[in-house]
């Protein structure tokens, strides 16, 4: 499985000092040296090469470009995000997306990076994942003539459902799809706000798989590669527009 990090754009490392992951629900306990100096993101630019990355389909690993091709809309997408410390209790650094979501202009321009993505991959499926891929999903899946999937907790759909186990830090949890949403042979990208542990994303992944669905890819727009999150997804490709440091 690859990860593709904003190919033919800039991806911007949040190096907000702690820049610590969100585990499960945003959340990850914080080592106790680290102190938060600011709430938004510096730009620290990376390039990864989609060309390269196509290339190498078959790797775990990212590949750096060597050329420099810096797309403006990363660097306020970037900069629009925070994180919170000790939210929801001490010790815990809570990825903010709702910064983003206040800022009209990079809010459209993460939608819009998504849609040029997809627009003519033949997508029939926009799955998201709850909470927040409710968020960037619906937009998408307008945007490109998809239909839009939610991805749900326990007992929140009311029709039939099926469903699919994963770990949680202590314990289980699972994702539910109603029956009869998706077809086998239909085309699908699973969308989340970001990726620490990769346990929900690699449950959707098998929920889907499990009635037919080709995964094109997951889309997040963050990644926190010190999780490996990515190593849980198999061969399922993974894109992400930053990238945290």
């Amino acid at each position: 499985m690859q990860t593709i990090i904003s190919p033919l754009l800039v991806s911007h490392r949040l190096s907000l000092a702690p820049s610590v992951p969100r585990l499960l629900n945003n959340h990850h306990r914080a080592p106790p040296s680290i102190r938060l100096s600011s709430h938004r993101s510096t730009n620290s630019l990376r390039l990864f090469s989609s060309a390269a990355a196509a290339a190498a389909s078959a790797s775990r690993d990212s590949e750096m470009a060597t050329e420099d091709v810096q797309d403006p809309r990363i660097a306020k997408i970037a900069s629009s995000i925070r994180v919170i410390p000790d939210f929801p209790k001490p010790g815990i650094m809570f990825q903010d997306i709702t910064t983003l979501l206040l800022d009209t202009e990079a809010f459209k321009d993460t939608i819009a990076l998504f849609v040029e993505r997809y627009k003519d991959k033949d997508i029939s499926v926009v799955a998201g994942v709850e909470a927040r891929g409710f968020i960037f999903g619906p937009p998408i899946a307008l945007a490109i003539g998809a239909k839009f999937v939610p991805m749900r907790k326990p007992k929140k759909l009311p029709g039939k459902v099926i469903s699919e186990e994963y770990s949680l830090e202590y314990g289980t949890d699972k994702i539910e799809m109603h029956v009869g949403a998706v077809e086998p042979g239909e085309r699908a990208i699973i969308i989340d706000d970001l990726i620490a542990t990769g346990g929900t994303l690699a449950a959707a992944i098998r929920l889907l798989e499990r009635v037919g669905v080709k995964i094109v890819e997951c889309a997040c727009v963050i990644e926190l590669p010190e999780l490996k999150g990515k190593d849980k997804l198999g061969e399922t490709p993974l894109f992400v527009l930053v990238s945290s440091a």
